[in-house]
């Protein structure tokens, strides 16, 4: 079939003519192809009764002709024209019924079939074509009637979507569920932006994403089908079903409506490109710091979001002060490969991947000097990790540095990039606050203040131990007199049942508001 009739009729969904044969009322003629088996999966777009020799004038493409031949026996020039006339006009395959005009099938016209690779099916027993005809059309009216009412109930569910607010993700996830399939969106150089589906079947697809990529480009079917994003003459990305099982033309139907939702999506206001490339990275270096997917199985999606992975060193980051569009521009600018994704509070998440000859220090310093260059920010960073498994834990690692960094109040002073070892017992504790003794141990020693529920009481004893146990700076900075003070730290004391003044149990209380507050953070 020729380019113009496959744009033409693509959206109409089609029986193929393998299916055909395989309808009980066919088989009850003991159908035998004789020609053109390797095209049996071409689609039927309609059945035809003809008989005439020049039959070809009257098809648009897609038939599937029926006759007895009664007007070509005993001629065989107009036989093997009558095929030459079905393969001109694109027909989908010709059916012969035996016994009326040939008992055994034509060999003129078996041979012109085999040429033109255009199947040609006998029929050993009589059967009324009327039975044939009537079965293929009502399965054909009702696949498009089913197709038809796919497209508009997609259009509707996206639509309200869109008009929601939906994130790109929550459209990308009922297309999933439209189509039963992976969905992958990449940009046109095939990196990933998005994806949605379930998660084992999208990991399958992203583990051998670059081979898949080119493979559904070069030869688009086999269940793989994509459609073009763009509008006003630029084309900035695509949509992919991948491994799609239903009608090929429905799920065509299905890829484009999710196509035209993703443009008008984009062009509401609902991001970007650059700004799927962004949610995509958050979402993955999100799932990496949780640690609730393994590492290894994140691979394959870090891989084809474009994020160099094999024998590289990798570089966990936190910065506070920075937005991610700002990180990703310095990124750009000084050549690393990485990537970058929005936290809370704001906080934004940078990994970076780096050959293993290249000078891991010395580029972070460099990366945290640009971003100093403008204003003042803080740059947290774990140690440089060489195995992907590790990453996760790195990255824990630095947004725990970065919290006590918030946390502290001499923040000012620290290096431009700060590491755990620059924050001392809050990088500590941070670390350990999810440990349940630590913070057992948190509730025991604070407890006569928690259960009092006394806020204004936590909050002296942490400015008085914040100050080093500087009396006049507490007061000074609660705005109460030295007396008003004396009398809350007499209470604090009778209900912690500890003495301010000796320096281990001042101590012991420090580290226990320190990690109450790392675990209320």
């Amino acid at each position: 079939m020729t380019t113009t009739s496959q744009t033409r009729y693509a959206w109409e969904p089609a029986l193929s003519v393998r299916q055909v044969l395989t309808l009980e009322r066919v088989l009850a003629g003991e159908p035998e192809v004789v020609a053109g088996a390797a095209q049996l999966d071409r689609p039927v777009r309609w059945v035809h009764v003809a008989e005439a020799a020049d039959v070809g004038v009257m098809l648009s493409g897609g038939e599937m002709v029926l006759t007895t031949g009664v007007l070509l026996a005993g001629d065989e020039a107009k036989q093997a024209e009558y095929v030459q006339s079905l393969h001109r006009a694109e027909a989908a395959a010709v059916v012969l019924g035996l016994g009326r005009a040939f008992p055994t099938p034509p060999e003129v016209m078996r041979r012109a079939a085999e040429r033109c690779g255009l199947p040609m099916v006998v029929l050993h027993r009589p059967f009324p074509f009327a039975e044939l005809t009537e079965e293929v059309q009502s399965r054909l009216v009702r696949r498009k009637f089913a197709a038809v009412s796919l497209s508009e109930t997609v259009r509707t569910d996206l639509t309200a979507l869109i008009t929601a607010g939906a994130p790109l993700q929550r459209l990308l996830d009922e297309v999933a569920r439209h189509s039963g399939c992976p969905v992958v969106v990449t940009n046109l150089a095939h990196r990933v932006l998005a994806t949605a589906g379930e998660r084992s079947a999208v990991d399958d697809v992203l583990r051998d994403w670059e081979r898949i990529a080119r493979q559904a480009s070069a030869r688009p079917d086999g269940g793989w089908i994509s459609a073009e994003l763009g509008g006003r003459g630029e084309r900035w990305g695509r949509l992919l079903l991948c491994g799609y099982r239903g009608d090929a033309a429905t799920g065509r139907l299905l890829a484009d409506r999710a196509a035209e939702a993703l443009v008008l999506h984009r062009m509401l206001g609902g991001g970007s490109a650059h700004s799927w490339e962004e949610e995509s990275a958050q979402s993955l270096l999100t799932d990496l710091v949780s640690g609730v997917v393994p590492a290894g199985r994140l691979l394959p999606r870090a891989r084809a979001a474009g994020l160099p992975v094999n024998r590289r060193t990798f570089v966990p980051l936190v910065v506070l002060g920075r937005a991610p569009d700002e990180l990703d521009r310095v990124l750009r600018l000084l050549g690393l490969s990485g990537l970058v994704a929005e936290l809370a509070d704001g906080r934004a998440a940078v990994l970076l991947s780096l050959a293993r000859d290249q000078d891991a220090e010395a580029l972070t310093a460099h990366f945290a000097a640009r971003l100093r260059a403008g204003s003042p920010a803080v740059v947290a960073a774990s140690e440089p990790r060489t195995g992907w498994d590790d990453v996760p834990a790195g990255l824990r690692e630095a947004r725990h540095v970065a919290d006590a960094v918030a946390d502290s109040s001499a923040a000012l002073d620290l290096p431009a990039v700060v590491r755990l070892k620059d924050v001392h017992l809050r990088g500590l504790i941070r670390l350990l606050r999810d440990d349940p003794q630590v913070q057992s141990f948190a509730e025991r020693e604070l407890d006569g203040l928690l259960c009092a529920s006394e806020p204004e009481l936590l909050n002296v004893l942490r400015t008085y131990l914040a100050t080093g146990r500087n009396k006049s700076r507490t007061a000074q900075l609660h705005h109460v007199s030295r007396p008003a003070l004396y009398r809350r730290l007499e209470a604090i004391q009778t209900r912690l049942g500890v003495d301010l003044d000796d320096f281990e149990q001042a101590a012991s209380v420090h580290i226990a508001l320190l990690a109450h507050d790392a675990q209320q953070g």
